[in-house]
């Protein structure tokens, strides 16, 4: 036998010695399938620090609220209407909604906030923005983060509506300018705190999940 020819022998004994060990690391898969996952031996399962246990303190609402306040009472009340509300959730997605709603107000564009305001709400943003272009003003505005957040109170009405007000410091950057484009008022790197407190409410126990923007204040 020639050396090429025993050459090819050699490497094609190779080539399925590898193949045959990458189908026992790996195994085979057709088409895209995904990877098991993985396995930690030994590790018992951590319990959720959010469920009440044996009627006991309910840490969702205690890391939020003084236990025994109006304002864990009212939490409890609308869990109980509502098992799967999260105060924690909320409060995460109230964040969301404060920059959301903010830049949207700064910067005039209402129709995509619309829904998350309730009617009183967008007619007064509707006029400050209204205001501004008769003016001929406009707001360069950038949101730089939630710098503190807190839940302020909770309140629950007959008809099962709650309410829910949310502290935010937030910080962004704001300069007005005119139809040319001058500043005339702010500078464009100086970062400023936004001091308000929110209300969102929201009716229970029914289909649409989101909660609307009623009150805003410092």
């Amino acid at each position: 036998m020639n050396s090429p020819i025993l050459q090819l022998l050699v490497l094609a004994g190779i080539a399925v010695f590898l193949i045959l060990r990458l189908k026992s690391v790996l195994g085979t898969r057709d088409g895209f399938e995904k990877p098991s996952a993985p396995k930690i031996a030994e590790k018992p399962l951590r319990r959720a620090n959010l469920e009440v246990i044996e009627g006991g303190q309910d840490r969702d609402i205690t890391d939020h609220a003084p236990e025994g306040s109006e304002t864990a009472r009212v939490l409890g009340a609308i869990k109980r209407i509502e098992p799967s509300f999260n105060v924690a959730e909320f409060l995460q997605g109230a964040r969301g909604a404060y920059e959301m709603i903010l830049m949207g107000f700064e910067r005039g564009d209402l129709a995509e906030i619309k829904p998350f305001l309730d009617q009183d709400v967008y007619e007064s943003f509707a006029e400050v923005v209204e205001a501004r272009q008769a003016q001929g003003l406009h707001i360069d505005a950038e949101f730089v983060g939630v710098r503190e957040m807190a839940l302020d109170n909770a309140e629950l009405s007959a008809g099962n509506t709650a309410e829910i007000s949310v502290r935010f410091v937030g910080e962004m950057t704001s300069v007005v300018r005119n139809r040319a484009g001058d500043v005339v008022e702010g500078k464009p790197n100086e970062i400023k705190r936004q001091k308000d407190v929110w209300t969102f409410a929201r009716t229970l126990g029914t289909d649409d999940p989101n909660w609307q923007l009623v009150a805003t204040g410092e």
